[in-house]
């Protein structure tokens, strides 16, 4: 039985591939020209309060503030165990909304030269942190506790003056300070405490100043994010359902290609579902590792299928339609999710336990993370490379075929060049799409990483154009390659399957 893209004609595929386009335009041109760029950054001072209760929530707007430290240090009633530094988000005026989805924070400390206080290279920075939110509609005017810890960071701070001329601010590299997966309330505020028992903090020298950045994802963006996924989830179950029927229908049992085709399609309606929505009517604080956990699952089995799909053009008939004949690949591939989802365990999820968790925090746990984001890299483009040997392979093994079409007649030859010249550019498509992932990947994770510092800017902005447009290559990708390779019954049905590579 024939596949429908060695039946359908040219007009048709003509009129396919002008309507892919339109719909890739359409993702692009949602994410460039509607959506805001994913992210905000919000940037924050910490006010200086002394606090009777340093356990009870201490607002910045209504605490015994002190407009600095030396007023602090001047203040006989002021002791390191009940200054706290508060902070309350979003700024005066605004509110939170649950379209934000998640919210990263980092602080910046203020250090200033002192030399009874003197700063030690790398000093391991101990704070005492408090995390309280507030509804909009709540009756009762009091905070409610989200979370507390005490947690400990390596200090990476700079000066650039010369110390002998006295003054001077040491120019601190950004924190992370916490991470949660869900915006469910309007308020936010956070009380950090410096304490200085049993040496704590004893060679960070003088903190004047504690800068917060707040990063959340913008509420437009969400909007028509939450708008594609829910427009395009009923096209993927339509197209699976429809693959699913066409494969049933035949005499035989289905072929390793086709299962893995359905099995992708599967995967793609599971990424697809707006499972979001819920999250603006319940509190879902654990989303940011689902989404990672759904998008990996995805990231799996497209990589998996490509190498079944090139493979299953290029091996002898009689190693095909064998799941064992890719068991090295497979295996690879699985290892490689298996490990990013360990890490992925290792923080977010134990961030559902202490937000102000993260593997971030020390110089070790820095470097490991780092390693992990380029390793990721390099595992990435190396499997790109190896797909690419693998599809000029395929054209080289095409190429070879060819020869024997000089012995056919001239309607024949036609024929199965017209098959060849439609697999050939299938191969191009699916090449440039695994470029374009392969990119998406590795531009991601590092554009992750500086949300972990709270740049501002990061290194790499993704825009929105490209958030939506990878996400609707994906999904035309697969949704085509399920009506392209579904069983047809035309005028060609009798030739056998695959023939371009036979």
């Amino acid at each position: 039985m024939a596949v429908i893209l060695e039946t359908l004609s040219v007009r048709k595929l003509v009129l396919l591939g002008l309507g892919i386009v339109v719909v890739l335009s359409a993702f692009f041109i949602a994410g460039g020209k509607i959506a805001p760029s994913p992210t905000t950054a919000m940037v924050h001072i910490a006010h200086i309060c002394r606090a009777d209760k340093p356990s009870q929530p201490q607002e910045p707007w209504t605490c015994h503030r002190l407009p600095n430290m030396d007023a602090a240090k001047a203040d006989p009633k002021a002791t390191p165990q009940n200054i706290v530094f508060a902070i309350q988000f979003p700024h005066p005026g605004l509110e939170m909304s649950r379209w934000h989805q998640f919210i990263v924070s980092s602080v910046r400390l203020e250090i200033e030269y002192d030399e009874d206080q003197k700063y030690d290279s790398y000093p391991v920075w101990t704070f005492e942190a408090r995390l309280y939110y507030k509804d909009k509609n709540d009756t009762s005017t009091e905070w409610k506790e989200m979370a507390t810890s005490t947690e400990e960071r390596s200090l990476v701070c700079n000066f650039t003056r010369s110390k002998s001329a006295g003054g001077g601010i040491y120019q601190c590299a950004d924190i992370p300070f916490f991470e949660i997966g869900s915006v469910y309330h309007e308020y936010y505020l956070v009380n950090l405490l410096l304490p200085a028992h049993r040496n704590k903090n004893r060679f960070i020298g003088k903190v004047a100043e504690v800068n917060f950045v707040e990063i959340h994802q913008n509420g437009g963006f969400t909007r028509v994010w939450f708008a594609m996924k829910t427009i395009v989830t009923p096209f993927s179950i339509a197209m699976l359902l429809w693959f699913a029927k066409k494969v049933k229908g035949l005499s035989r049992e289905p072929l390793l290609l086709e299962k893995t085709m359905f099995i992708l399609g599967v995967v793609a309606v599971f990424l697809n579902f707006p499972i979001e929505w819920f999250t603006l009517w319940v509190d879902m604080p654990f989303m940011l590792l689902f989404t990672d956990i759904r998008q990996g699952l995805f990231y799996a089995m497209l990589m998996c299928f490509w190498i079944i799909f090139t493979g299953e053009h290029l091996l002898d008939q009689s190693e095909r339609n064998k799941l064992k004949v890719y068991w090295r690949q497979v295996g690879c591939i699985g290892f490689g999710c298996l490990c990013l989802l360990v890490f992925d365990m290792c923080e977010r999820g134990y961030q559902l336990h202490n937000p102000f968790y993260s593997i971030w925090a020390t110089e070790l746990g820095s470097k490991l993370a780092y390693a992990f984001i380029i390793c990721a890299g390099i595992c990435a483009c190396v499997y790109f490379l190896f797909l690419c040997v693998m599809v000029i392979k395929v054209f080289w093994n095409i190429r070879g075929k060819r020869a024997t079409f000089a012995k056919m007649s001239r309607a024949r030859r036609l024929h199965y060049e017209g098959l060849i010249y439609r697999f050939e550019f299938l191969m191009v498509i699916t090449l440039l799409c695994a470029a374009l992932t392969v990119i998406f990947f590795v531009i991601s994770n590092v554009n992750e990483a500086q949300w972990k510092f709270g740049s501002e800017e990061s290194t790499v902005e993704i825009s929105s154009a490209l958030f939506t447009g990878i996400y609707g290559m994906w999904n035309t990708y697969v949704l085509t390659l399920m009506y392209l390779y579904a069983p047809s019954t035309g005028d060609f049905a009798g030739k056998k399957y695959a023939c371009t590579s036979s």
